[in-house]
């Protein structure tokens, strides 16, 4: 049976993260990509790793009082440890430096972390199907934070496939 929802807080927390991924595209699409677009690899994406350092914020899903009683835990207990699995990866990425597997550590980080932030929204809205209200004080993490990091994941990808040989070979062959 699919759950109820509520669109007293339905609609204002999908609007906040409609306008949320609009303030923060502006943001990454005016600042932060003209300033990164012509870096090397490790200086680029070397800020956006240590932001996502703070990704043990998800573990918040998992607090009483923090989260409602009713908040799912096929919703919270993924979202939480997904998230500290992408700052572990960070953590690796940015140990590495610019070492010989450098890239492959980010490669993995980028693709875990954008990967965790979208199975969360696929259980959050169709898997286990969250009521919003049921985040209590951590209504701001996806309708803030997340946005926030999908938007750096994307600036991860685009510097990835800047930099690599065979987006280099793509474009001399195009």
């Amino acid at each position: 049976m699919e759950p109820v929802r509520n669109l007293a807080t339905l609609l204002p927390f999908a609007a906040s993260i409609a306008f949320s991924l609009l303030a923060w595209g502006a943001v990454f699409l005016n600042y932060v990509w003209p300033r990164t677009r012509e870096l090397p690899l490790h200086a680029a994406v070397r800020p956006i790793l240590h932001l996502h350092l703070f990704r043990f914020i998800g573990l918040a899903f998992t607090v009483p009082g923090v989260v409602g009683p009713s908040l799912a835990a096929g919703f919270s207990a993924p979202a939480a440890y997904g998230d500290l699995v992408a700052m572990a990866l960070a953590w690796v990425a940015l140990l590495m430096g610019s070492g010989r597997y450098s890239r492959v550590a980010i490669w993995a980080f980028n693709l875990w972390g954008f990967a965790d932030l979208l199975f969360a929204f696929y259980q959050g809205v169709i898997g286990v199907g969250i009521e919003p209200g049921s985040l209590g004080a951590a209504w701001f993490i996806p309708t803030v934070g997340v946005p926030l990091l999908l938007w750096s994941h994307v600036l991860v990808f685009a510097i990835l496939l800047r930099t690599s040989r065979s987006a280099s070979f793509l474009a001399r062959a195009a």
